[in-house]
């Protein structure tokens, strides 16, 4: 005879559980990036104003942060899920860690950005314009390793940046797995709309769990006491 399911143990309570988490995190997501989110509606799309722009995304750091360690620390039971107080414990614990690394990154990207917003007066030769676009790319996947170590494994800053560079080669599949989601999402804002990065974080964050699960691992096994 086949042993009864409990109740929020079966595949229905799992799936009811996966949404509704990824709900709760999408919208607290919003809610800790909304100080600046609010004010990139208030910044014109003049390149000038790429530094205020800037500026703006700084929460977005921590948030991504807190919903990465709410993403990875998820109840899988229907009765027993807490997604709210997941992230904001998640976002106590990575706020300050994250910034470290967001707000280098951010200022890295800032003067990339201005710099191919304003080739023309550089006199630069084109290739140049190609290869800070890769210097970018590369980057913002240098981003996504060090937000997802920053989430879930408590190092000090520079070590967190070495260990991100470090799995750029090393797991090369995390990365291309970081860069499809990075093409399909700017992809989908580009014909969609600009409003698609912020409906859609939650499933990308957590897909961008799944693509890492190397790193997590080697993360774990070999540079965690």
């Amino acid at each position: 005879m086949s042993t009864p399911v409990a109740f929020g143990q079966g595949a229905l309570s799992r799936a009811a559980a996966l949404v509704h988490t990824l709900l709760t995190v999408e919208a607290l997501l919003l809610v800790g990036a909304s100080p600046g989110l609010a004010g990139l509606l208030l910044v014109g799309p003049d390149p000038a104003n790429l530094p205020l722009a800037a500026v703006c995304l700084l929460p977005l750091g921590p948030a991504t942060a807190a919903a990465l360690y709410a993403l990875h620390h998820r109840d899988h039971d229907l009765t027993d899920l807490h997604p709210a107080r997941t992230y904001w414990r998640g976002w106590r614990l990575n706020a300050v860690p994250a910034l470290k690394l967001w707000t280098p990154l951010l200022a890295w990207l800032t003067v990339i950005a201005f710099t191919l917003t304003h080739f023309p007066a550089t006199g630069l030769p084109g290739w140049w314009a190609v290869l800070l676009a890769a210097v970018g790319a590369g980057s913002l996947l240098w981003g996504a390793h060090a937000l997802v170590l920053t989430a879930l494994f408590t190092f000090r800053a520079r070590d967190t940046a070495r260990l991100a560079a470090y799995f750029l080669v090393r797991h090369a599949r995390a990365t291309l797995g970081a860069a499809s989601l990075l093409v399909l999402t700017a992809a989908g804002t580009a014909v969609l709309t600009e409003a698609l990065p912020a409906l859609l974080a939650a499933p990308v964050l957590l897909s961008l769990l799944h693509s890492s699960r190397p790193v997590i691992a080697e993360t774990r096994k070999d540079f965690t006491a």
